[in-house]
């Protein structure tokens, strides 16, 4: 099988096949694509299904066409319209979370130290996105099996095989959260920047959502597996009863003819109304009915017009707009500056105003952090000073 040297020429196909590659994804459920309809959404050309086949985007499968899993898989996840729902994706990014954390601990250089720092922010991402579509395909698919699954045995398993995933989904969010909080605290100590500060809140904001989230997806798997137990045990007695009448044995083995003769069924009869028209040469001669209807238009003229719940006005400070100001350091502004400066990195950094109060290892981080980041636009001279009982390097601008 050949395989794509660029992704310009991968999106170049992708767009040129894009009728024919929707019409394979919208029946990927019901079944297969003939060759003749595809060969007709290609211009009749087989040169282009058979480069299809050939750089394994699509398989033959004798008279039909089938996409192949790769791809499938790939528009599913970014159209949310996954129904399978995997959490060994979590597992294995849960792995190389603690690898890249372990890497960080043990490396020296800093500019390998920051790439692993950069990757424990990514799988922390990751594992708060997968979390997420899982939940949510979870419930879409806990939906979909009560509603449309006709056979009521194979409804049962589903719903147990997605409250074990459920399960499942639940053990890997506590796990990560574990890993944040206890099993990793020296990483989550040393490495604490500001941008993995924010990672680390968001993951754990997406976290807490979605252990939430499946606590009410728990109850609501709990009440279709009652709801099914109740129809099973009706659908039971009905087909007991069903037996015995056909044995003719209902009259002697139950006691239906008791209990029904003891209900009132006249409440399941349909309402019915009678009505009766007026008759229209009566309203135009009597005196009555001219009062009547005197009096019903005096009443609908004293109705209030428009709409009777009016809200207040809206105070005026709800409309006074405030600003959040995000307590963040900015490293390109600093390094900007520096550019301008004359002074040695380290020297310019500790004497930098910051607009508030920072301690001398927090100055010394965004040293660190400007030197690996920026390193193209610095010149490293070979000269060493110590201060705050650090040893650092004479670092000027280019």
């Amino acid at each position: 099988m050949n395989t794509f040297k660029s992704i310009d020429e991968l999106l170049r196909v992708l767009e040129r096949e894009k009728l024919l590659l929707k019409q394979m994804f919208q029946k990927r459920a019901s079944t297969s694509l003939k060759y003749d309809y595809a060969l007709e959404l290609t211009e009749y050309k087989e040169e282009r299904i058979k480069y299809l086949i050939d750089y394994g985007i699509i398989r033959d499968s004798g008279n039909f066409l089938e996409m192949e899993d790769v791809y499938l898989k790939f528009f599913e996840d970014v159209l949310q319209v996954n129904e399978n729902i995997n959490v060994s994706f979590v597992n294995d990014y849960l792995g190389r979370l603690n690898e890249n954390i372990d890497y960080y601990l043990k490396e020296d250089n800093e500019q390998r130290k920051y790439n692993y720092h950069k990757e424990v922010r990514r799988c922390l991402k990751n594992i708060a996105m997968i979390t997420v579509r899982n939940v949510i395909d979870l419930k879409r698919n806990i939906d979909n099996t009560y509603k449309n699954e006709p056979n009521y045995r194979v409804k049962l398993s589903k719903l147990n095989n997605l409250d074990e995933k459920r399960r499942n989904i639940a053990l890997l969010i506590n796990r990560s959260e574990d890993i944040i909080d206890n099993a990793q605290p020296v990483f989550f100590r040393v490495a604490m920047d500001t941008q993995m500060r924010i990672a680390v809140n968001d993951v754990k904001l997406q976290l807490n959502d979605s252990y939430h989230n499946l606590i009410e997806i728990e109850k609501q798997i709990i009440h279709y597996l009652n709801l099914i137990a109740y129809q099973n045990r009706i659908f039971e007695k009905v087909r007991r009863l069903k037996y015995l009448r056909d044995q003719f044995l209902l009259d002697e083995k139950t006691d239906i003819r008791q209990v029904v003769s003891m209900r009132n069924p006249l409440w399941m009869e349909p309402q019915t109304n009678y009505r009766i028209k007026l008759s229209v040469d009566n309203l135009r001669t009597s005196v009555v009915a001219l009062e009547i209807i005197r009096k019903i238009i005096s009443k609908r003229k004293n109705l209030t017009k428009g709409p009777k719940n009016i809200a207040d006005a809206i105070p005026q400070e709800y409309m006074k707009t405030e600003g959040e100001v995000l307590d963040q350091i900015n490293l390109q502004e600093i390094y900007n500056a520096f550019s301008a400066s004359s002074s040695h990195l380290f020297k310019f950094v500790m004497n930098y105003n910051y607009h508030k109060e920072l301690s001398a290892e927090e100055r010394i981080l965004f040293f660190c952090q400007i030197a690996s980041q920026y390193a193209d636009g610095l010149n490293f001279t070979d000269k060493y000073e110590t201060s705050h009982d650090v040893e650092y390097p004479l670092i000027y601008s280019k």
